[in-house]
């Protein structure tokens, strides 16, 4: 076994860079990255590199981006890089006929204590479920997603006031050096992978739009983990006034309001409040249709109910 495996790094957006620097910063080499194709991106869509791409081309690592994973072109093209280790983050499902390329196999990194919240969101639905731990987990890919044998985990406590943004910058990093670890570990014979235990009701499927719009009829402070759950992206929203108006932060006071659920309530100056099952959701941050993002009384000032 290799003291200092070749490692082809698999990885798209900003989650993913941290790990990367990692693996280059242990002195593994990295004879290529494998990321997505370029796309069009902006008001005026011009076509975007990935923060990975962006990362590797400055460290003069060669970037590879196919369009489809299974063309004999790329899977030549990988082979001939004869890596030992194959790393990914934050990429797409691989092929068996990627994953099964190198001899010491294929790890990725998951934001999740597996095999609670499998899946494409599982940052989100952590926060969304109201959970106070998570972390993130290293496992050895197979056919099933988010399936394969752990190598090593890592606990994240999940603050209150997190949201999917914090928790994704905090998770980003701890994965970092559970990568770095974990490729350390590969690499000198001390890995003892262990089975996932069966399946978790607990699960992460893609968010869509539909599933961001705010149900007022329930406890307001499942309502503000629902917010920043899914703050600030996808973005939980609401109809105010016709409008939709996407909502980044709140808090909840349950006082048992007499009011009927999503009924909304204001001042005028300082606050905007909507009623929930057993009280008011105090909104602090919002972006109102065809506006930019704003807080409460920013919005107000230029209220006109």
């Amino acid at each position: 076994m290799p003291d200092h495996p070749r490692i082809i790094f698999m990885g798209t957006p900003d989650f993913a860079v941290p790990s990367l620097q990692a693996i280059l910063d242990a002195g593994f080499p990295v004879p290529a990255v494998i990321t997505a194709p370029d796309r069009p991106a902006g008001r005026g869509l011009q076509m975007k590199a990935s923060p990975v791409k962006a990362f590797a081309e400055s460290k003069g690592i060669p970037v590879l981006q196919p369009e489809k994973l299974r063309d004999p072109e790329f899977l030549h093209t990988l082979l001939s890089y004869h890596a030992d280790l194959q790393v990914v983050v934050a990429f797409r499902m691989l092929p068996e006929v990627v994953w099964s390329m190198p001899p010491l196999g294929t790890l990725n990194l998951h934001a999740s204590l597996l095999p609670d919240y499998r899946g494409a969101a599982p940052i989100n639905h952590a926060i969304l479920q109201g959970e106070t731990e998570t972390g993130v987990t290293t496992f050895f890919l197979q056919h099933a997603i988010d399936t394969g044998d752990i190598i090593l985990q890592e606990k994240v406590a999940i603050t209150p006031d997190d949201t999917a943004g914090t928790l994704h910058d905090k998770l980003m990093q701890t994965g970092a050096q559970l990568v770095r670890k974990t490729v350390e570990a590969i690499a000198t014979g001390a890995v003892q992978p262990v089975p996932q235990s069966g399946n978790s009701s607990k699960t992460a499927p893609k968010i869509f739009r539909e599933d961001c719009e705010i149900n007022w009829d329930q406890p307001v402070e499942n309502i503000r983990n629902f917010v920043r759950g899914l703050s600030p992206y996808p973005t939980a929203w609401t109809t105010f006034q016709d409008k939709t108006l996407k909502v980044f932060s709140c808090s909840a006071e349950p006082s048992g309001s007499t009011k009927a659920a999503g009924s909304f309530e204001t001042d005028g100056e300082t606050y905007l409040r909507v009623a929930g099952a057993d009280g008011w959701v105090y909104l602090t941050d919002i972006q109102p249709e065809g506006k930019k993002r704003m807080d409460i009384q920013a919005y107000l000032r230029g209220y006109r109910g």
